[in-house]
């Protein structure tokens, strides 16, 4: 009479991790078969949060898109995207469609249509985007190795910041401003960085040195610049090729570390005003010139924000903020609250609210009597793309709320939402990747785990192995 075989504890170990395994790949795995219907084509990874109010106005918002080490992916593009006031996604706009493998600035130009930017491992790519019809008015291709910004004059030339501008033969950087007429074909006028800065700057020259990300006309021949490694912006006057003013330096973190876009306002009392996205700080901030000095007066969402890169001044009085590692872009008040908010997946860099001009359009903080550092409080808490209602991150956060564990609960949520839209595939939402990265740690920790129990054996065989080795 055959009788059954006890069933070892360790194979019944086994048995359950690897159940356990099946179960946390299975969704993903059913995802992978049958993915869900994505909506219109290159839609994926767009959709509103809060809307407490609608927006006064489309908002447009350039999408850098992914990239890595030069190369781009062709399921996660670079677009330029259109949001209606009430955060539905209007069109979009594929970067392909110009040869652009990622796109930086877009200015909204008075007769309504887009200034855009874009690059490719070829060079810089300039056109202006008929809003309606989505189609070229007119494109520039340069063989500038990168450029963020280009600003279009009230006489047509583009104002341009040509950074990476790396000469091989001398081994220094010939990074610089130029205005570039269009009609004639020639650079006009130049400003090299250069000549204006000790070459010591940050460490001295490298093929990155300025990365001068921003440039714009503030005033008839004064342009607003930002040099990001510099940790400062500049204005400098076209006539005398002098800087007026500077706000910060190198290495000043407390200032500014690393910003994007700064825009300049001008008070009620005639104080110049920088509006800025302090990018590696973190945060959104103001400072006021009076008397002479800068004097912050104003910062928002210190420690909230995850790299933001633009920040333009409403005519209401609340700042449109692009939160690029958070994949969102949003409206705040003076005090912080959300009222509109869209998220915009693989890195938004700048947004734009049509019908309020180019840029900040809006009172100081100061004339609107707010000062001081403010949190940023109402978002919807959405992952980018998901549609779910409770997302991995913000389970995780709620989980945690109150505890002792909160702190590295809202750190691990923050750094989960702002790097899973990079390696997540299109196809697969927030629980199924995050079951398939728990599944894969199951996977190595079971093999680990095989490998300790089995050291031993491992080790005579290793043994064994040598002795047959130094006996040949």
């Amino acid at each position: 009479m055959a009788s059954s075989l006890p069933v070892s504890k360790r194979t019944a170990a086994r048995a359950l991790v690897a159940l356990v395994v099946l179960g946390l790949f299975a969704p993903a795995a059913v995802q992978a078969i049958s993915p869900s219907d994505t909506g219109t084509p290159g839609t994926v990874g767009l959709e509103a949060g809060t809307i407490s109010s609608e927006a006064n106005g489309s908002t447009v918002v350039a999408i850098q898109g992914f990239h890595f080490q030069g190369q781009g992916n062709q399921k996660k593009p670079a677009r330029l995207v259109q949001v209606t006031p009430n955060g539905s996604t209007d069109w979009v706009y594929n970067g392909s469609n110009q040869n652009a493998r990622w796109f930086y600035d877009v200015d909204p130009l008075p007769n309504g249509n887009l200034l855009v930017v874009g690059t490719n491992p070829d060079g810089t790519v300039v056109a202006e985007i008929n809003r309606e019809t989505r189609e070229p008015v007119w494109t520039e291709r340069f063989d500038f190795k990168d450029t963020h910004d280009v600003d279009m004059l009230p006489n047509g030339n583009l104002l341009i910041a040509n950074m990476r501008n790396w000469n091989e033969e001398e081994q220094r950087s010939d990074d610089r401003i130029l205005v570039y007429n269009r009609s004639t074909e020639e650079i006009v006028w130049e400003w090299t960085f250069r000549e204006h800065y000790p070459n010591s700057t940050d460490g001295g020259f490298n093929e990155d040195w300025t990365h001068v990300n921003d440039v714009d006309r503030v005033a008839e021949g004064q342009y607003l610049v930002s040099p990001r490694n510099f940790d400062q912006a500049i204005v400098v006057n076209r006539s005398t090729n002098e800087i007026d003013y500077r706000l910060g330096s190198d290495d000043n973190y407390d200032v500014m570390h690393e910003q994007h876009n700064p825009d300049w306002l001008v008070s009620e009392d005639g104080n110049p005003t920088v509006l800025v996205a302090d990018s590696e700080n973190d945060r959104v901030v103001e400072y006021e010139r009076r008397d002479g000095e800068w004097v912050k007066t104003w910062e928002v969402g210190t420690g909230q924000l995850d790299w933001p890169r633009d920040a333009d001044r409403l005519p209401n009085g609340n700042t449109l903020i692009t939160d690029s590692l958070n994949h969102r872009v949003i409206e705040v008040t003076p005090r912080g609250e959300i009222v509109w908010e869209y998220y915009a997946t693989w890195g938004p860099y700048e947004a734009e609210r049509i019908g309020t001009g180019d840029e900040s359009n809006g009172p100081t903080m100061a004339d609107q009597g707010v000062t001081g550092s403010y949190q940023i409080y109402g978002s919807a808490g959405l992952i980018e793309g998901t549609g779910d209602s409770l997302t991995f991150a913000a389970a995780v956060q709620n989980t945690f709320a109150g505890t002792v564990l909160a702190g590295p609960a809202v750190a691990f949520a923050d750094t989960w939402s702002g790097v899973t839209p990079w390696i997540r595939p299109v196809w697969m939402g927030s629980w199924q990747f995050a079951g398939a990265v728990a599944g894969l740690v199951v996977l190595l920790g079971w093999a680990f785990g095989e490998v300790f129990a089995a050291r031993e054996a491992i080790g005579r065989g290793v043994r064994r192995a040598a002795r047959n080795v130094r006996a040949r």
